[in-house]
């Protein structure tokens, strides 16, 4: 009988990869709407605590063990004839509906604290929002995951990294395109409050509230929708012109196939992989504890439209693409992954300190500036963490190191969003002045990024490559034996 022989699938081009980057530049106009808008919109014209707002929408992260499963999902069953394509085209339209029924409910949630106060009723509105916001993020789970494997299927070991990399830099060009585009549909007549702080919901003013839910909802039934086909256009076709799944090892180990007790043991391997996902976990917390309080901060303190709120993501989103983007070339070449990373994390201090300052004197132009240097510090730092995290992992078990790292880093902004709402309530109640409790949240930001340093100072290459790749392919051998 004849050996059948299978046609090697050709390599990527450029355009397609550029092509693929669309989804994610989708997935960052998404965060623009839910982490930029909605939460806006939730904890200063709706008045609820930002604490309850930023548990709610952490629900989204805080689901994210489910990225596992349907990794796996997508290895074994087929839809339409594709592994990864069908969970994406799926996973895309869910979350698109989902974040359009979220706003439904938050409008019912803002009524209920304004009519009731926080009633049995108002508490159920924020079960519900919460419920919505889990099943947001398993959408966005089962359509992201499989994507993330689609890129592994395509690629080959010498064209991964440019892959990545242009894949990366374009989900911070959709954050850039959705803060602007978001600004140009929420003008700022129909959105500014008429005080910088307000105790009052947007409720006691129907024409204003009228003029809002009119503009809101108009941004999250046409944002999505594009989002959707973005998503469908990007991946196209790719899989069944590119993949290298069916050809390739079953037993090869993929960032999908982790599972949580893996995850662990992989991360407790050596003194050296604790310490080093110890300032993983520290810096990604410091470095996200912002993002649910950035917002309300520009409305409160300098008495920004929501429009204006918005577009602050723009100049964080452009510098954290300006930093991703020179990093690997001007700073690494020259100082070296871990102190390239150390660089990151004491820049990101300093920018958070100007943040604080700029609150003081109520300058928006002294915000966006600390904005910029922020997110230029953000891509030096997550630039510089990768590099180095790419060097402490074993080539044999890369995707289980990887994907413990993914696994660690959803959880850890789950927790910072949650942590920065609860911070700033905590502020609210020790002071008066608004500038000094969205402070705190910032301090203390900076001041984690400090205790990431100590941390990175005691990561050894060194010492890993000696023993921690010994230590976690043996744990990875045990349990295949």
């Amino acid at each position: 009988m004849a050996k059948v022989s299978f046609e090697h699938p050709p390599k990527i081009n450029l355009l397609t990869m550029f092509r693929l980057g669309l989804f994610q530049m989708g997935l960052g106009i998404m965060s623009i709407l839910t982490l930029g808008v909605l939460n806006r919109i939730m904890i200063n014209e709706l008045v609820i605590p930002a604490t309850v707002v930023a548990a709610t929408i952490a629900m989204h992260q805080f689901v994210a063990p489910a990225r596992l499963w349907f990794g796996q999902l997508s290895d074994a069953k087929k839809i339409g004839g594709t592994h990864r394509t069908g969970y994406v085209w799926i996973g895309a339209a869910l979350f698109a509906i989902a974040s359009f029924l979220a706003v439904q409910v938050t409008w019912q949630l803002g009524n209920s604290v304004y009519s009731q106060g926080w009633t049995l009723q108002t508490y159920s509105w924020v079960a519900l929002l919460a419920g919505i916001f889990a099943l947001y993020g398993l959408a966005l789970s089962s359509s992201s995951t499989p994507f993330a494997a689609l890129l592994v299927d395509i690629s080959d070991e010498e064209n991964r990294s440019q892959l990545v990399g242009i894949v990366w830099s374009m989900l911070m060009v959709g954050i850039v395109i959705g803060a602007i585009i978001s600004a140009r549909l929420l003008p700022a007549p129909t959105t500014c409050q008429e005080t910088a702080v307000s105790t009052v919901s947007i409720f006691s003013d129907p024409q204003s509230l009228a003029l809002l839910q009119n503009a809101i909802n108009r941004l999250f039934l046409l944002l999505p929708a594009v989002v959707f086909g973005l998503a469908v256009l990007s991946t196209f076709g790719v899989e069944k012109k590119y993949s290298r799944y069916t050809s390739r090892s079953t037993v090869a180990e993929r960032e999908d196939k982790v599972t949580l007790p893996r995850a662990l043991k992989v991360l407790s391997a050596s003194r050296q992989t604790g310490l080093f996902f110890s300032f993983l976990l520290i810096m990604t917390i410091s470095l996200f504890m912002q993002e649910a309080v950035m917002e309300p901060y520009g409305g409160e303190v300098f008495g920004m439209c929501v429009s204006e709120t918005t577009r602050l993501n723009a100049f964080w989103g452009t510098g954290t693409l300006l930093g991703i983007s020179c990093t690997g070339f001007l700073i690494v070449p020259r100082i070296g992954k871990q102190k390239t990373a150390q660089l990151g994390c004491l820049t990101v201090a300093m920018s958070l300190v100007l943040v604080v300052i700029s609150g003081f004197s109520a300058n928006p132009q002294m915000l966006q500036g600390a904005l910029l240097l922020f997110g230029l510090a953000s891509g030096v730092t997550t630039t510089g963490a990768i590099s180095l995290m790419l060097d402490l992992t074993a080539a044999e078990t890369a995707g289980t190191f990887i994907g413990a790292w993914g696994l660690a880093q959803a959880i850890a902004r789950a927790v910072a969003t949650v942590t920065g709402g609860a911070v700033l309530d905590i502020g609210k109640q020790l002071f008066t002045e608004r500038v000094l409790a969205y402070g705190l949240v910032f301090t203390l930001q900076a001041c984690g990024m400090i205790l990431a340093i100590w941390f990175l100072n005691r990561v050894d290459v060194t010492e890993f490559r000696s023993n921690a790749k010994q230590a976690i392919a043996s744990i990875l051998e045990n349990e295949l034996d």
